[in-house]
């Protein structure tokens, strides 16, 4: 619990009973909690309390989550701030959407509140992860990954990426030339047996190009199965 004391999250959530639980059972594993219910109230309380991440609902009053996860990404001192949306299965669309704005992650409704609690878990580990032995950065091209600095340059500039998004970058670059499937991406990024669609992984895969250009020809799709980085030097 020592590790969670000092992590501040913002609940944004209109429906009464799924917020009082949610912040029950945040607490009850040391988090600090703020709420909001409804999507300008959560744009409000990010600026007023810094949180350390967001659970969004999908469907607000005012603002929705979806919308509410455009300003946040959009502005730099939120770019990078986590993300997860909770949504009801019938939002499947609205899901990928979502992921495609930056969210880190989603939980579908119903829910259980520990399946929530370890996705949280979860995303704060991969953020404070030690790096593992071996390299602490990856060099490719003109773009570096710097683990210790949890940073990302290309041409010494710095692009902002999602937990996620920094995760499934290290892993390539920790494996070029190797297939890994989405299975294994999972596995690896999102840090827990993942129940969801493996279309995260090619929603993210997606984000990844569009924030480094560079990465467009250099990730290649293994049709069925998952992903490739071409070697550095262009083989692979």
């Amino acid at each position: 619990m020592s590790g969670s004391a000092h992590k501040k999250i913002l609940i944004v959530e209109d429906e009464k009973d799924i917020l009082q639980l949610v912040k029950l059972y945040l607490e009850k594993e040391g988090y600090r909690t703020v709420t909001a219910s409804t999507g300008s109230e959560g744009l409000a309380q990010v600026r007023a309390e810094t949180p350390d991440l967001i659970v969004l609902d999908l469907m607000l009053p005012e603002i929705d989550g979806l919308e509410v996860c455009k300003r946040l990404r959009s502005a730099p001192e939120t770019a990078m701030l986590p993300i997860i949306m909770l949504t009801a299965k019938a939002e499947e669309s609205d899901t990928i959407i979502g992921l495609e704005l930056g969210a880190d992650d989603y939980v579908t409704k119903p829910f259980s509140p520990k399946t929530l609690v370890a996705r949280v878990k979860a995303l704060f580990r991969r953020l404070e992860r030690k790096p593992e032995d071996g390299p602490t950065r990856f060099i490719y091209g003109p773009l570096i990954l710097d683990l210790t600095r949890h940073e990302v340059t290309v041409k010494g500039k710095e692009v902002p990426l999602t937990a996620k998004e920094f995760g499934l970058l290290e892993h390539l670059l920790r494996h070029p030339g190797r297939v890994l499937t989405r299975d294994v991406l999972l596995n690896a990024v999102w840090g827990y047996e993942y129940y969801g669609t493996t279309r995260t992984v090619d929603v993210h895969i997606r984000r990844l190009k569009q924030k480094l250009p560079l990465l467009d020809t250099a990730i290649l799709s293994v049709k069925s199965l998952g992903y490739k980085l071409k070697e550095a030097d262009g083989s692979g």
